[in-house]
């Protein structure tokens, strides 16, 4: 399977991926997850918001135990951020059907679209419709870099964009999710375990600062004269780095716009995506509030306007702690006993559907801790053992 899904959307200069909703590498991985799903004669369906469902026992039985992850990436990211969790979901049925294990409860594999947010700008735009996070009217007015909308770009693909909106139904039926991922960081590389458990994700959002300037010729403005928004946005950058040190939080500003964006030409506008992440909510908004601070007072200073647009943010989950103990229950046993738990600062559907459904995540070891780059790795052998685990967890959940 890895082999299989190994190729598509890879780039050949960066090594990285470029499986970007709505394309035709999407669509690609999309063909690959139906694949396995009909070669496993699961029961497979998209549902309203074109997210791909492989069903072993009843889809209407309700109760059902479910599993998967993403198969999208960031620009040029890495094999595993997403693909980890639906590869393993399907090797992990495999491997109960190889145990002969008789599952009591149905069994479904998801694949969620559009969780990286990469062209649209939104993570998790997939769960979040069908949570009811993110309503129909926001969803028809998102475009891409090209301006391309998100129903054009659905109905591109082959699907109706008409459709999309909360699947309250179906959320009620699944008793309980679990997501596996790659850990994007190096907690797990730091002990003997390849396998560990969610105790939460943070808190977590994106905001849009846009710098207003005025243009002017680079050559011919004097220094004095000019009002350029790069000053501003540079200086907001370094704030943004400072501002999270101090309160042990996270800031990046990974995505810059500029306009005119000439060589020669001071910009008339800059406009910079600001993550910010922390482990609790006070701090997070303390983080946020300072960086505005730092803008505005800069911007005062050039002759700049500042504003600040949020774009998303999602509040800190806590997964359900009665799943979360018996996943440590489950895996607690032999050589794995006392199963790491450990918090994240990424974002994923799990979290987007806690608050909806019983959910619960593990993690596999990444002996580097880099994540959303090609040099995102693990370990063959600490894979087998995700699976391992998962299979472990699903036997244990649906096959009493």
């Amino acid at each position: 399977m890895w082999r299989d899904l190994a190729p598509i959307g890879r780039n050949a200069a960066s090594g990285g991926y470029r499986r970007y909703a709505w394309t035709e590498a999407d669509t690609d991985c999309r063909q690959w997850f139906q694949a396995q799903a009909e070669r496993r004669g699961l029961a497979y369906e998209v549902d309203r918001n074109g997210n791909q469902w492989a069903w072993l026992g009843d889809p209407q039985a309700g109760d059902a135990v479910v599993t998967g992850s993403h198969l999208d990436s960031v620009p040029d990211g890495g094999a595993f951020d997403g693909p980890l969790g639906v590869v393993s979901s399907f090797a992990a049925l495999d491997e109960l059907r190889a145990r002969g294990a008789r599952p009591a409860r149905p069994l479904a594999i998801v694949n969620f679209g559009d969780e990286e947010g990469a062209r649209f700008g939104l993570a998790c735009v997939g769960s979040r419709l069908a949570a009811g996070q993110l309503t129909v009217e926001a969803a028809h007015a998102l475009r891409d870099a090209d301006g391309i909308s998100l129903p054009r770009a659905m109905e591109r693909a082959g699907y109706d964009p008409e459709r999309i909106g909360a699947d309250p139904e179906r959320l009620a039926r699944i008793g309980a999710f679990v997501e596996l991922h790659v850990e994007q960081g190096r907690a797990l590389a730091l002990t003997d375990h390849p396998v560990g458990i969610a105790s939460a994700i943070w808190p977590h959002g994106r905001w849009r600062f846009d710098f207003h300037g005025e243009a002017n010729h680079a050559g011919t403005t004097r220094i004095e004269d000019r009002r350029d928004p790069m000053l501003t946005y540079a200086n907001t950058v370094l704030a943004a780095r400072k501002k999270a040190r101090l309160a042990g939080a996270l800031a990046t500003f990974g995505k810059v716009a500029v306009e005119p964006n000439g060589v020669n030409a001071i910009p008339s506008l800059v406009r910079g995506w600001l993550d910010s992440r922390a482990a609790d909510q006070g701090t997070l908004d303390e983080v946020i509030a300072e960086i505005e601070r730092a803008a505005v007072e800069r911007g005062a200073r050039d002759g700049v306007d500042v504003r600040v647009t949020r774009e998303s943010f999602t509040p800190v989950v806590e997964f359900e702690h009665a799943l979360r103990d018996e996943l440590g229950r489950i895996l607690g046993k032999g050589d794995r006993a006392d199963v790491p738990v450990l918090g994240t600062g990424a974002g994923h559907d799990a979290g987007i559907l806690s608050g909806a459904v019983p959910t619960a995540m593990l993690f596999v070891r990444n002996p580097t801790g880099v994540s959303h780059s090609p040099a995102e790795t693990a370990t063959e052998d600490d894979c087998l053992a995700g699976v391992t685990a998962l299979a472990d967890v699903l036997e244990g959940l649906a096959c009493r």
